[in-house]
């Protein structure tokens, strides 16, 4: 019951999620004010339910296209093990929830809440990801979203640029992410009738635009110190990570995605929670370090 439980609701994304969320909410976290547990577990329990109550929805609206893929036939609603109603209502009833556990916390979080609902569920899965092939673009607002959800718990202003900094690591991020798990799955989405990159221009030319997006990725990373205050630990986490990235990039694109395509997945994926939660990581370190 719990695999199909944690398979309904993407549990392996959700707790990306949650790490993302965790990074804004302790980047925004004034150190004079007092911390409460309570605060932060209803914080993690209100993102949790957001995003797997939007994220099994997605899976009631796309089971038929999921029954097309081999990728997703095993899925729950796709393969029959869930009904299709019993989907709906356990999504709704986790989206009400976590949407209004962070009108609890935040007005500026319930609202974003519902925006990234909003964005996922109704613009990209319905409108932008059968139709366009760079639906992955704007289909990144509200996958950055979590990040400055938890940045605006703490902090209702939401463009200074601590947050713009998060949202923009999440955004860019993205793509390389989904692009280059489109080049491998590509003959599913072919069979799913989805546009993807891969399918309608091609390995190479996608890896053109997935490098495009690593280069700005890191970029931003690399420029953080003009986002917000950073200190050894900038240098100490971000340039290796920049640098192991763009590597395996090359290697990538070399072999025309025939080789490293997991190593250089694993780096994308790895690299982007160091560099959201550097402001946090350099904030606190006076917890730690004197640094005097």
């Amino acid at each position: 019951m719990f695999k199909t439980y944690s398979s309904l609701t993407k549990f392996g994304i959700v707790i990306f999620v949650l790490l993302a969320g965790l990074a804004g909410y302790a980047t925004s976290f004034e150190i004079e004010q007092a911390f409460q547990w309570r605060h932060l577990l209803w914080f993690v329990g209100g993102l949790y339910f957001l995003s797997s109550g939007s994220l099994a929805l997605n899976q009631v609206q796309e089971y038929k296209l999921d029954q097309k893929m081999p990728r997703t036939q095993n899925r729950p609603i796709a393969s029959g093990k869930i009904k299709p109603a019993a989907g709906l209502i356990l999504s709704l009833a986790m989206i009400f929830s976590g949407t209004g556990m962070m009108y609890e916390l935040s007005p500026m979080a319930g609202h974003l809440s519902l925006v990234s609902v909003l964005f996922y569920n109704v613009f990209y899965t319905m409108y932008w990801k059968p139709k366009w092939i760079f639906a992955a673009v704007p289909g990144a607002i509200p996958g950055a979203l979590p990040i400055t959800i938890g940045y605006a718990v703490n902090n209702s202003n939401i463009l200074n640029s601590d947050s713009v900094y998060l949202f923009l690591i999440m955004f860019l991020w993205q793509m390389p992410h989904f692009w280059t798990l489109a080049i491998k799955y590509k003959e599913d989405y072919r069979l799913g009738g989805i546009p993807t990159l891969p399918t309608a221009l091609g390995v190479h030319k996608t890896l053109f635009h997935v490098g495009l997006y690593t280069f700005t990725y890191a970029g931003v990373a690399i420029a953080s110190p003009f986002f917000l205050h950073s200190s050894w630990f900038f240098a100490a986490l971000v340039f290796p990570f920049a640098f192991m990235l763009l590597k395996e990039f090359f290697r990538v694109y070399k072999s025309d995605a025939q080789e490293r395509w997991f190593a250089f997945f694993m780096w994308t994926n790895i690299s982007m929670l160091v560099f959201v939660f550097v402001p946090a990581i350099d904030k606190w370190s006076f917890l730690f370090f004197d640094r005097g």
